[in-house]
């Protein structure tokens, strides 16, 4: 028998990863809306990019009202997830290519601040002694839906329909799923509206630093998302000599690379907690930071040596992902947990908007070669930032004294 506490925990999982749906949509649509000519390669990227921005925004205006730690999380969860089923069903009658698709994504990913930072709250309430494993396996669970569309392309595709007909849904049962969860014991009273609260993770010196190491974080982890199944495609193509093989292999070998992070955020909040946040954030940047940096140079090389190189990226690249959501909820106030995850996640998806679209412009001025090494300088930037906070006399709050 599962114990409440198991049960809470089982719940928050799945209506999370169900209402995340509506983000993980996009991704799988996009390459049959553009192998049917439906959109074009701008339209195409906005689709994508207009959730991001979405959630940017509707990140801010949470963390500026405080809104993750003055409302009930379950009802905050459940208003957003109705919101955006709706208006991601909303995109079905209209034309791909009009600018209302870019509206409704827009929206979707303003209703995805009141989801994901807000779900990690909920967590950390249930939370003893393995704080990082809580957040882990929520992340790890996301990770691996934001791999699923890429298993949905290597096994041929799906209707892009059907596709946001069943993201909808998703998201609707995760609206009613996430009121059976009870929040746990490790809860505060909600705080007086303050703006200024928002600027705590930035002001107080133990928080900035665990934010400019989620950042570094952040700089390597979306880019590479976003380009290592085009990377490895054109590999492919080289090695093989035939598109659709080329196109299969590329799929799957983009699926394992991604969804082997949602193993590495699982072992990862296990090891942090038992060995501290600080030494597993570093030693996962350190190895992802050396894949940025090698992963390249296999371009055209022989294929399994570059899958090899391209899971262990995957594995550490998300490994600490949720170590720097739990050292800010370890470092924070109890009653500001949810507005310090929500700006947060609002500053490293606003660092995405840039990384994911500096690649392309490097691709063509140095090859694939060299354009996943400028991503190793995040990696750089965090480990320091890490290895400063370990130092730090507030990292004694860190994993029950672990650092």
């Amino acid at each position: 028998m599962f114990s409440r506490r198991a049960t809470a925990i089982t719940i928050i999982a799945v209506s999370q990863v169900a209402a995340m749906a509506l983000w993980f949509s996009a991704s799988a649509v996009v390459p049959s809306l553009r192998a049917q000519g439906l959109i074009d390669a701008q339209s195409a990227s906005l689709f994508t990019s207009a959730v991001q921005l979405g959630f940017v925004a509707g990140t801010l205006c949470s963390a500026f009202f405080g809104l993750a730690d003055r409302l009930d999380p379950r009802r905050f969860i459940m208003a957003s997830a109705l919101v955006g089923a709706a208006a991601n069903a909303a995109i079905l009658p209209v034309d791909p290519a009009s600018p209302i698709v870019v509206m409704l994504r827009f929206v979707t990913g303003m209703c995805m601040a009141g989801i994901y930072p807000v779900g990690m709250k909920l967590v950390t309430t249930w939370a003893k002694a393995d704080m990082g494993l809580m957040v882990g396996l929520l992340v790890g669970a996301l990770t691996l839906g934001s791999a699923s569309p890429h298993l949905f392309n290597a096994l041929g595709g799906v209707d892009w329909r059907l596709t946001l007909l069943a993201a909808s849904l998703s998201a609707l049962a995760a609206a009613f799923l996430i009121r059976l969860a009870p929040v746990g014991p490790n809860t505060a009273p909600s705080p007086p509206f303050d703006p200024r609260h928002a600027l705590k993770g930035w002001t107080t010196p133990s928080l900035r630093l665990a934010n400019i190491g989620y950042l570094g974080h952040m700089w390597e982890l979306y880019a590479m998302w976003a380009w290592i199944g085009v990377f490895l495609d054109a590999s492919f193509r080289l090695t093989f000599g035939d598109a659709g093989q080329a196109s299969v292999w590329a799929a799957g070998a983009t699926f394992a690379t991604i969804a082997a992070g949602a193993i590495g955020c699982i072992l990862g909040g296990a090891v942090a907690d038992r060995w501290g946040r600080t030494k597993l954030t570093i030693a996962a940047m350190t190895v992802s930071g050396g894949c940025a940096l090698v992963t390249g140079f296999l371009f055209g090389g022989p294929p399994l040596a570059l899958v090899a190189v391209c899971l262990i990226w995957g594995f550490s690249i998300v490994a600490d992902s949720a170590q720097f959501s739990a050292s800010v909820a370890e470092l924070s106030d109890k009653s500001l947990i949810g507005t310090m995850l929500t700006m947060q996640t609002s500053l490293g998806f606003l660092l995405t908007l840039l990384t994911i679209h500096m690649i392309p412009p490097l691709v063509e001025a140095a090859g694939w070669s060299y354009a996943f090494a400028v991503l190793a300088a995040g990696p750089v930037i965090g480990v320091v930032a890490m290895a400063r906070l370990r130092a730090h006399p507030d990292a004694v709050k860190l994993a029950g004294g672990r650092r």
